[in-house]
């Protein structure tokens, strides 16, 4: 009987090595990549007044010399689309979008959700309250932190007026989608220190602002802004890290920008 105790317990270490053996040479899972950028096309929405993305092709088809062969040109304004303002374009002597230093442009983000306030208010700014609430959940914002407003108004891309809140969406006075409050942007820069801010509306100030508080006190802090940032849906409020490559135009005030979340 201790015989067969003694190799049922044998067995079982044998078991347990094997286990353990297997586990630590399995390949490790890698990381879930969820694309924030919305496409560009003749559908993207861009700012009232503004030059929107144009796209011809100049070659297209097979080469005299039997090979394939495709181009294009294209154009648009620097603000449009998934795109970055950069400092300089509310933030006299700031960084322009090539001057941002590269380890700014990646980085932990956190994301706040405000679905619920802006379906009730399309004209709803997020507050201080609204920031501290979430902290008072999920823990204070970090310095270096890339925070992310959600609105939820990504849904309606790209119907420029249901996005834009107007039905004279080439109109700048008729707008009406969220944005944050000055309040909350001089919290995030006095208080938290963040590397950047960004949203799923066509700009980081309500639709409805005049007068831009918001871009004004984020870049004069020599912050950049991430505007008609696609899929926060698919984010969780915290634990990733965001890669935000601009094109890198020099002296520009901001361009069309290709934003990561890696998710461990």
């Amino acid at each position: 009987m201790k015989s067969w105790t003694g190799l049922r317990a044998i067995a079982w270490m044998v078991w347990l090595v094997v286990a353990g053996l297997e586990t630590a040479c399995a390949p490790a899972r890698p990381p879930t990549l969820i694309d924030l950028t919305h496409s560009f096309s003749q559908e993207t929405v861009y700012w009232p007044n503004n030059k929107h993305f144009q796209w011809e092709k100049t070659d297209w088809g097979m080469t005299l010399d039997g090979y394939w062969y495709a181009s294009a040109n294209f154009s648009a304004s620097e603000h449009g689309g998934t795109h970055m303002d950069a400092p300089i374009h509310f933030g006299r002597d700031r960084n322009t979008v090539d001057q941002i230093p590269i380890d700014r442009l990646t980085g932990p983000a956190v994301v706040i959700d405000t679905r619920p306030q802006c379906a009730a208010n399309p004209d709803y700014e997020l507050t201080v309250a609204d920031l501290l609430a979430w902290e008072a959940t999920y823990g204070r914002i970090q310095t270096g932190t890339l925070v992310l407003m959600h609105s939820g108004w990504g849904q309606r891309w790209p119907d420029a007026i249901g996005y834009l809140g107007s039905t004279t969406p080439n109109d700048p006075h008729t707008l009406h989608f969220p944005g944050l409050s000055r309040e909350a942007a001089e919290f995030l820069v006095r208080q938290r220190a963040v590397r950047g801010v960004g949203i799923d509306t066509a700009s980081i100030d309500p639709g409805r602002s005049r007068d831009f508080p918001v871009h004004r006190v984020l870049n004069d802090a020599d912050i950049y802004v991430l505007e008609n940032v696609a899929a926060l849906e698919q984010l969780p409020p915290q634990g990733m890290t965001v890669w935000a490559l601009p094109i890198k135009i020099q002296g520009g005030t901001g361009g069309p920008v290709r934003i990561i979340a890696v998710l461990p």
